[in-house]
């Protein structure tokens, strides 16, 4: 069997399941296949993306959530998803959400300048993208993808939806950070890093994740922070990061040596673009009270838990 032959099949099975309404007995004999196979192949259908659940119905206690958090906090944009008390931390609501808002950007015939940053939620919610022929627009990265060690970090949203949706996409081409701030000024004057730092610039919308700044902080975990560097950092009020900036609890930028070495785009302006965060979690409510008390951001999307812990 070949492999479209076998996706024509999950597909099948996937349709009879859940829009028909058929039990996977009846799903098998249909098919002609076991009850076991028929299994695997609803199974099949959901891991390849090729079924989407839709609820309809507005829940309202995420809807009136979202709109105490747009009053408290001045957004133009927020969308609160229902929290599962098993697992707080689950991402695939938040990538639903953040996936359905950029689909809405992309369906746009007009050319549009998008900017990601990186990290697990943003991941997420790439794979949750449908594929798309979308050749007018730009997909541009807000920060470089090597890691300390010289590899590529595995959260790099970019390339990944440039794949799905068949956009132009520019790479960052520079470092996470750079060795000293001398050698951040000389990475700059490349062409290449003007021409990306335009594009970020002048981007439409930028879809971000927010960073923790505990022991679990990626910049900490992926080793761009040492021991001495994090705990001073902590020390002195770090509560966040966005495309590896570091603010703090009023959301200004600490004036730190970390900050003067990253090389990453500069954070977009809210006063005239569009920077949507994706972040939930109690690890991160820190975090993200912090970027909406400076504006960094001016839309958000999280879970219904997060949202309660951010209001008063």
């Amino acid at each position: 069997m070949t492999e479209a032959s076998r996706l024509d099949d999950a597909a099948r099975a996937g349709w009879l399941y859940y829009v028909a309404g058929n039990t996977q007995d009846e799903i098998a004999r249909k098919l002609g296949v076991s009850r076991q196979s028929a299994q695997r192949l609803v199974s099949l259908a959901v891991s390849e993306r090729l079924v989407k659940v839709r609820i309809d119905h507005p829940i309202g206690a995420c809807m009136d959530l979202a709109r105490e958090l747009t009053d408290r906090y001045g957004l133009d944009y927020c969308d609160v998803v229902p929290s599962d008390p098993d697992a707080p931390e689950l991402l695939t609501g938040l990538a639903i959400a953040a996936a359905n808002e950029l689909t809405r950007v992309l369906k746009d015939p007009e050319p549009r300048i998008i900017a990601l940053g990186t990290g697990r939620a943003l991941k997420a919610c790439v794979r949750q993208l449908p594929q798309m022929d979308c050749p007018q627009h730009r997909l541009v990265s807000l920060l470089g993808n090597i890691m300390s060690d010289g590899s590529a970090t595995p959260y790099n949203a970019t390339i990944r939806m440039a794949d799905r949706v068949g956009g132009r996409h520019y790479p960052f081409p520079l470092p996470v950070v750079a060795r000293d701030p001398e050698d951040l000024a000389h990475l700059k004057e490349q062409e290449a890093a003007r021409s990306t730092f335009d594009l970020c610039a002048r981007a439409d919308l930028a879809l971000v994740g927010i960073g923790q700044m505990d022991r679990s902080a990626p910049l900490f975990v992926d080793g761009f922070l040492s021991e001495k560097e994090w705990s001073d950092l902590a020390a002195n009020g770090a509560a966040g990061e966005i495309i590896s900036w570091i603010f703090d609890d009023d959301g200004q930028l600490v004036d730190c040596d970390f900050n003067r070495r990253v090389a990453s785009a500069p954070l977009p302006d809210p006063s005239r673009q569009r920077i949507i965060a994706v972040a939930a979690g109690a690890a991160k409510i820190r975090a993200i009270r912090a970027a909406l008390n400076g504006r960094l951001i001016n839309g958000l999307i999280t879970n219904e838990a997060t949202a309660r812990a951010l209001l008063p």
